[in-house]
C-alpha cells in the first residue's frame, strides 16, 4: 500500500500492473526527453544573438518537426494498446467473485458456492485494533487464493462507485443495470487495500477494499469454514 511522501505507483503484485509500472517508467523518459530539449532550445535562444535565417525558414525543419512527434506518439501508443488489450483477456478464470456497490458499503458473492456471500463494511475508528489501518480496515475481508486467475462482476445497485486496488492495476466501475468484469491475479500473499474512485455520495470515503490473498489450501479452509 502507499506510504507518506511515496512519490511513484504501489510495488506491482500482478502481472498488469509490472505492465502499468513499465509503461509509465517508459512515457516518463519520452517526457522528459521532450522536455529537456524544449528548455534547451528555449535556453539556446534567449540567450544567444545569432539568428540562422535558412534553418528557421527551411523546409527540412518543418518536416523533422513533423515527422518527430508522430514517430513518439507511435512509440507510446504502441505499448498501450498492447496493455489494453491484455487488460480486457479473461482466461479461463478459476474463481468467480460478484461484487455489488452500495451506499456506503460493498457486498461480494461467491458464485461457484451455494450460498457464500457477505457485506463488508469499514472499521469504526473507535474498533480498530492496534496496527490496523483508519479508514481502510473493514469487517469482512476478501479472501481469494493467490497464482489463479480470477474473475470480478462488478455492478452496484444505487449510484455510480468504482471498484479499485491500485496495487493490483484494478479500477472498474460500478454502474446500476450494468455487470462489468475485470481479471485480477495476484503473484504473492498479502493485504491489499483500495477504496471506492467514483464519488457516489456524502460517504464516498468510507467504502474500503480489502483483499486478502492467500495460498489455495489456505483458501480452501477459509471457505469450507464460511459454508
Amino acid at each position: 500500500m502507499a506510504h507518506p511522501f511515496q512519490m511513484g505507483l504501489q510495488d506491482a503484485t500482478s502481472p498488469i500492473m509490472e505492465e502499468l509500472l513499465h509503461f509509465h517508467d517508459h512515457t516518463l523518459m519520452i517526457v522528459f526527453l521532450i522536455s529537456s530539449l524544449v528548455l534547451y532550445i528555449i535556453s539556446t535562444m534567449l540567450t544567444t544573438k545569432l539568428t540562422h535565417t535558412n534553418t528557421m525558414d527551411a523546409q527540412e525543419v518543418e518536416t523533422v518537426w513533423t515527422i518527430l512527434p508522430a514517430m513518439i506518439l507511435i512509440l507510446i501508443a504502441l505499448p498501450s494498446l498492447r496493455i489494453l488489450y491484455m487488460m480486457d483477456e479473461i482466461n479461463n478464470p478459476s474463481l468467480t467473485v460478484k461484487t455489488m456497490g452500495h451506499q456506503w458499503y460493498w457486498s461480494y458473492e461467491y458464485t461457484d458456492y451455494e450460498d457464500l456471500n457477505f457485506d463488508s463494511y469499514m472499521t469504526p475508528t473507535q474498533e480498530l485494533k492496534p496496527g490496523e489501518l483508519r479508514l481502510l480496515e473493514v469487517d469482512n475481508r476478501v479472501v481469494l487464493p493467490m497464482e489463479m486467475t480470477i474473475r470480478m462482476l462488478i455492478s452496484s445497485e444505487d449510484v455510480l462507485h468504482s471498484w479499485a486496488v491500485p496495487s493490483l492495476g484494478l479500477k472498474t466501475d460500478a454502474i446500476p443495470g450494468r455487470l462489468n468484469q475485470t481479471t485480477l491475479m495476484a503473484m504473492r500473499p498479502g493485504l491489499y487495500y483500495g477504496q471506492c474512485s467514483e464519488i457516489c455520495g456524502s460517504n464516498h470515503s468510507f467504502m474500503p477494499i480489502v483483499l486478502e490473498l492467500v495460498p489455495l489450501s489456505y483458501f480452501e479452509k477459509w471457505s469450507a469454514s464460511m459454508l
